[in-house]
């Protein structure tokens, strides 16, 4: 049983999302929470696997939840009403269409799953269980934006020397720069004449190796590496 902890501040759509968790037999909402310290003490409490939570959430500070979900033994400013988790919740974020530059901040926090707000009741159940079992969920349509956005973005400083690089082999390396231009596994395959199992296999380890949980975060330390460059 999947335990989900529906974060909103929108009564009607918290009832909304907590009778669908309810309609299947594998999910089980434990509770809700309104606001952020709210989600945090729930968390604490609760001690839930997924945090369904909003994106106009906690408007002063939702990349600052997130992180306090998603990494509580890392907050030196957590309630100490609520403790620790023995481990942290995977957070699942419903967002609007358009909101790519929250989302990249989000997956840098700590988010697991990202799907847009309209999505269908069995696409949201669907992701809350893969999820739950420690994998990402991102839509092919919100990665290929984010992965717009990070190629498109201006930073105030120079990029960091490739730092970490040394990590993968020289066919890691190619992949991670195919998947950072947006190619999909079969994409890379014909392109770099491999087998598409072994473009699965190499994209798994260089996310082992890079510590990234996610394909949009392999596309983050592409650039921020100095692999790849964003354009001008």
């Amino acid at each position: 049983m999947v335990s989900v902890l529906v974060v909103n501040d929108q009564s009607l759509q918290r009832l909304a999302l907590r009778m669908l968790l309810a309609a299947e037999p594998d999910l089980d909402c434990v509770g809700e929470a309104v606001d952020g310290e709210a989600a945090v003490r729930a968390v604490g409490e609760l001690r839930p696997d997924v945090v369904l939570m909003d994106a106009h959430l906690s408007r002063p500070d939702s990349i600052g939840t997130i992180r306090r979900l998603a990494r509580p033994a890392r907050v030196a400013d957590a309630p100490r009403a609520a403790p620790v988790p023995a481990r942290p919740p995977r957070v699942l974020v419903l967002t609007p269409a358009g909101q790519e530059g929250y989302a990249y901040a989000a997956l840098r926090a700590g988010a697991r799953g990202f799907l847009l707000n309209d999505a269908a009741p069995e696409e949201l159940t669907a992701a809350v269980r893969v999820v739950a079992a420690g994998e990402a969920v991102i839509t092919p349509a919100l990665t290929r934006a984010l992965i717009d956005a990070v190629r498109l973005q201006r930073t105030s400083r120079p990029l960091r020397p490739a730092a970490g690089l040394d990590v993968l082999t020289g066919r890691e390396r190619d992949v991670l720069v195919a998947v950072a231009s947006g190619w999909s596994n079969a994409e890379i395959a014909e392109r770099l004449s491999i087998a598409p199992t072994t473009v699965k296999t190499h994209v798994s380890n260089l996310l082992t190796k890079i510590g990234a949980r996610a394909r949009v975060q392999a596309v983050t330390f592409a650039y921020e590496s100095g692999l790849v460059r964003p354009a001008a």
